[in-house]
């Protein structure tokens, strides 16, 4: 008989705080695959740990990029000013900071096995499984390439709100990347809201979370995801959000991704007291 590996465990968002992925991962299969759900850092204590500890589990562990990922390649590539509560500092003045910068600019921001779609935020309603993945790349080229400080320079702002076939150039890669790394509420024809930040209960008025669009083309897929902490933990057939507040006083949640969905969770102190975006 011949020995294969677990099924993958997903990670909710660790930003910054080791520790707690350290006592989870005492808890859960020695050789399980991990998937992080993107925003590795920022926010709490030890960005830069957290940054080297994921990257030192080579090819064990799969990240996507959140958007606090994607600030800190803005801010390393003097797109943009640091936040007045970031953590961010200690990447920025490490010896081994340009490795970093350059692995954490190599990441994928979906990634699709064993059934399962990862992305940090969420998928539009009028995408496929394959579109997903298809617009990733392109977005993934532009982050990987020569010209990433001009790439990083189009990313900010929140229009075009709404996803279009024809959409070009940097309005076409914002609407990617504000989808995979941003999207919490949109309306049924997908136009994406990006001020409200708290549960579902908060949806402004003819908008709904992202997963509960009528007819949304990747239902048949199950999403692994994060981003939203005000969601907390939602598991279902055709979702697993996985943000459970870690950096706010929550907990640290890991779930299987086999149909028991095991779950495991550790309590998480707090490490961040003001919400910025």
């Amino acid at each position: 008989m011949t020995n294969s590996l677990p099924l993958p465990i997903a990670i909710g968002d660790l930003q910054g705080c080791l520790d707690p992925l350290k006592r989870l991962l005492d808890l859960v299969p020695a050789n399980a695959p991990l998937w992080f759900c993107g925003d590795l850092v920022n926010r709490g204590p030890q960005s830069l740990e957290t940054l080297r500890f994921v990257k030192s589990l080579g090819e064990r562990a799969v990240t996507v990029l959140g958007n606090h990922d994607l600030h800190v390649l803005a801010v390393a590539y003097g797109i943009r000013p640091a936040h007045a509560d970031d953590t961010l500092d200690v990447i920025l003045d490490a010896p081994d900071r340009d490795e970093l910068i350059n692995w954490l600019r190599h990441r994928p921001l979906a990634h699709y096995a064993h059934g399962h779609l990862l992305v940090h935020a969420g998928v539009l309603p009028q995408w496929t499984l394959e579109q997903t993945l298809s617009l990733a790349a392109e977005v993934e080229g532009g982050l990987r390439g020569d010209h990433v400080r001009e790439f990083l320079a189009t990313m900010y702002g929140n229009e075009p709100a709404r996803w279009d076939d024809a959409l070009v150039g940097a309005d076409r890669h914002r609407v990617v990347i504000n989808a995979l790394t941003r999207l919490r509420f949109c309306d049924a024809n997908g136009t994406m809201d990006f001020k409200t930040k708290e549960g579902v209960g908060s949806a402004p008025v003819g908008f709904m979370p992202w997963f509960d669009v009528p007819g949304r083309r990747t239902r048949g897929t199950p999403i692994v995801c994060g981003h939203w902490s005000t969601l907390g933990l939602v598991l279902r057939p055709d979702l697993l959000a996985l943000d459970t507040g870690c950096v706010w006083g929550g907990c640290l949640t890991g779930v299987a991704l086999g149909p028991d969905r095991r779950q495991w969770q550790v309590r998480c102190p707090q490490a961040a007291v003001v919400k910025h975006r």
